[in-house]
């Protein structure tokens, strides 16, 4: 999606502090445009439960569109100054992709908010969120090195960008922390979503001995063939249990409301300002799934104490030390990763496979 060519910016290095007030001649009109179809399921699907919880919470103060299936190109343009023609006067645009148009937009219409999710630019009216994803990943690396079988995992990866590194490195940092012996082995597809390439894709790993499946794509495909294998799989962006309850360990997903409740409050109080916001599970922007029954008791403990030491700040999922795949240190013992070297990733932990495309 979209969202996610995580690069470091230095445009995102500070707070532009100048606090947005909102006329009160009517309700705020709010915008969303989206990289996906809304559906049932995945990235897109968990901001439109976002956006449904600020009707809800804010009601007659608010009114909000959504523009779904918008392209990651200059299309994406056109869409935003519709919303603004429209009256918008708060847009959340969804997906990295969007960055560009949203810059250039926020530039011509300074009295608009913008909020882009995953990028790297920011503007007096312009602000950014993103996840700690990475969080959720290393705890079902955990639960990976210790559920399989073969000592081998397999992740089915969209693009080699920052964001989807991160996850698919802490995830085998915490496979390894459990099970020393683990690899994890990698295909990239080229897309955010594309059922019949990420099943492709899943198979493939299937056949090179990968027991259980992580995925950084957005349909429930992996799940589903994992199902169908008698395999495990965890699902991303949203709980896709019940599309392979057996095969269904548990889910890194993302819970947007919390983010856009804070903001539009911020709009609403004359307090909101440009900020670059990084929310993890401590803030509740990340939320696991619940944990699949077949998971021994001890199992869950583990899970349970690390995360709790995630949320506590008492652990970092990059904590050190780290090694790369050359056994380079990255992080040395009793340190935690840079922000630098975290939020523009673009190596592979020690045990991943393969080279970077």
């Amino acid at each position: 999606m979209h969202r996610r060519f995580l690069l470091l910016g230095a445009l995102a290095a500070a707070t532009l502090a100048t606090p947005w007030a909102h006329a009160a001649s009517g309700p705020l009109k709010i915008g969303f445009i989206y990289p996906g179809p809304v559906a049932n399921v995945g990235w897109t699907f968990q901001h439109e439960l976002g956006r449904k919880l600020i009707e809800k919470e804010f009601g007659p103060r608010i009114q909000t569109v959504f523009v779904e299936n918008v392209p990651e190109s200059t299309d994406a343009e056109r869409v935003i100054r519709q919303l603004v023609a429209d009256g918008c006067k708060m847009i959340f645009t969804t997906s990295f992709g969007f960055m560009e148009s949203t810059v250039k937009v926020a530039k011509d219409h300074p009295e608009v908010i913008f909020e882009h999710a995953t990028g790297y630019k920011m503007a007096k009216n312009l602000g950014l969120y993103q996840t700690k994803f990475y969080e959720g990943a290393y705890l079902l690396g955990m639960l990976a090195g210790k559920m399989t079988k073969k000592n081998t995992l397999g992740f089915v990866a969209s693009y080699p960008i920052p964001e989807v590194l991160r996850n698919i490195n802490a995830f085998t940092h915490g496979a390894r922390s459990v099970n020393p012996a683990i690899k994890t082995k990698v295909i990239w597809i080229n897309s955010w979503y594309d059922p019949t390439r990420e099943r492709q894709a899943a198979d493939a790993l299937i056949g090179q001995g990968a027991d259980v499946l992580y995925q950084n794509t957005d349909s429930p495909a992996v799940v589903q063939l994992a199902q169908a294998k008698g395999l495990y799989a965890f699902g991303q962006d949203s709980d896709m249990t019940r599309f392979g309850p057996k095969a269904h360990l548990t889910a890194n997903t993302v819970n947007w409301g919390v983010y856009y409740r804070m903001k539009v409050k911020q709009v609403l109080d004359g307090q909101w300002k440009a900020q670059d916001t990084k929310w993890g599970m401590k803030e509740g922007m990340i939320e696991l799934a619940a944990l699949n029954p077949a998971i021994p008791a001890d199992v869950v403990k583990l899970f349970n104490d690390k995360k709790a030491a995630i949320v506590a700040g008492s652990f970092h999922p990059f904590q050190g030390p780290v090694k790369d795949q050359a056994g380079k240190i990255k992080v040395a013992p009793g340190q935690v990763i840079s922000d630098a070297e975290l939020w523009g990733m673009k190596w592979y932990i020690e045990g991943v496979e393969g080279a970077l495309p």
